[in-house]
């Protein structure tokens, strides 16, 4: 089993930045292939970025690409989502997720395990 436990969302202007960790526990971290999700309102879950067990490979959703970074450090159990540049569409709650697998998938039915979820607002 795996506990993950999100910080860092909150409320920002647009333009703005913020930093979300995740942090897991309960069994060891570096197989696990990791991902962040979002959920506004009304909308289904949708992929935001990825990346491998190892930090060496990372994926984005294309409205993210470039604004957001996605890293690892496998000594602390966390992932970071860096968020920049935000902008009023990014309003959702994120989600951390860790799939059994070395690379991961943009699907999140291929995740395992799931955070409680942090909310991100961005205002205009």
């Amino acid at each position: 089993q795996v506990q993950l436990v999100e910080s860092g969302g909150g409320l920002v202007q647009a333009g703005g930045s913020l930093r979300l960790a995740c942090t897991a526990s309960g069994r060891t971290f570096s197989p696990l292939s990791m991902g962040w999700f979002r959920q506004a309102p009304g909308k289904e879950r949708e992929f935001v970025a990825r990346i491998s067990w190892n930090g060496g490979t990372a994926y984005y959703a294309d409205s993210v690409k470039g604004r957001f970074t996605i890293s690892r450090d496998n000594a602390k159990n966390t992932v970071y989502l860096q968020m920049s540049s935000l902008k009023p569409e990014d309003t959702a709650v994120y989600y951390c997720a860790a799939a059994t697998s070395y690379y991961g998938s943009n699907y999140y039915r291929d995740y395992t395990y799931w955070g409680q979820g942090t909310q991100v607002t961005v205002s205009s």
